[in-house]
């Protein structure tokens, strides 16, 4: 997610700076991001000029504190862990200008638990993406108590200049609004699939032919992560303590088997030609 949302900001004419604290990954997003440009040329969607000025707009880093010293937004996308998140929060806002606001991509650790990690509790808020980033258009922006209204504004008006649908999300809540349609759909679909009611497959092409959604709940599992899924509900289980809310029992026993979905080759369906087949 980190490297779709700094090149789509690039390519909309923004100065960007991606960083990792793994040399390999920032290594990996480096050849992603000139084949993904590369590929925009093939198909006729950029120029080769466009192109050329988006890759020198993006810029990568393994230092941390070199990579936000000009910043005026740093967007954070970490593995959802809250220990993390907040060790990361604290770091940026060493690191940071005074001035930057500073984001979180995540939908299900809301920043109001990460705005007590900084000195700048006001300039902190949401800001979710959808994957896939560079395509998807909705763009959810959240604050709570602790943000300021200039930096609600600020943030819806990021997201317009970079090609999104900014949506202000008023309140906090768990997984915001597109999210939370989402997981009641997958929760209903898994729980349909476990009591022998339908086949994944089979639910997946009620969901795709009878309600019109592009992908069924169970392709959609496998192209954002089982992991993810998993570790949302966790997240929640660990803030309600609910036995309902903890993660259905096939999607456990699949991401305990590594079982992950297109990233792992594996999920519900098996991706060995860029296709998932069961």
């Amino acid at each position: 997610m980190g490297r779709q949302i700094a090149l789509n900001t690039a390519i909309h004419g923004i100065p960007t700076a991606l960083y990792d604290v793994r040399p390999e990954a920032v290594e990996d997003a480096r050849g992603w991001a000139d084949t993904y440009l590369e590929g925009r040329v093939e198909k006729g969607r950029l120029t080769e000029e466009e192109a050329a000025a988006a890759r020198s707009r993006l810029a990568f880093f393994t230092d941390l504190e070199a990579c936000v010293a000009g910043a005026d937004l740093v967007i954070e996308a970490v593995v959802e862990n809250l220990e993390v998140k907040r060790e990361v929060f604290a770091a940026l806002d060493r690191a940071a200008p005074p001035h930057a606001i500073l984001a979180t991509n995540s939908s299900t650790i809301v920043s109001s638990r990460l705005a007590d990690a900084t000195k700048r509790p006001e300039k902190v808020a949401n800001l979710h993406y959808f994957n896939p980033a560079l395509v998807m258009e909705l763009v959810e922006v959240v604050g709570g108590p602790h943000t300021a209204p200039e930096t609600i504004e600020a943030l819806m008006d990021f997201a317009r200049r970079t090609g999104k649908t900014p949506i202000h999300v008023k309140k906090e809540i768990f997984g915001f609004v597109a999210n939370r349609i989402l997981h009641a759909l997958a929760n209903e679909a898994l729980w349909l699939m476990e009591n022998g009611y339908a086949t994944h497959e089979e639910i997946d092409i009620a969901v795709e032919k009878g309600l019109r959604h592009p992908m069924g709940p169970f392709r959609l599992m496998d192209l954002t992560g089982l992991d993810v899924g998993y570790h949302v509900r966790m997240e929640k289980y660990r803030l309600t303590g609910r036995e309902e809310d903890k993660p259905p029992r096939s999607l456990e026993e699949k991401y305990l088997r590594g079982e992950w979905g297109r990233k792992t080759g594996k999920g519900w369906y098996t991706y060995d030609d860029g296709a998932g087949r069961s």
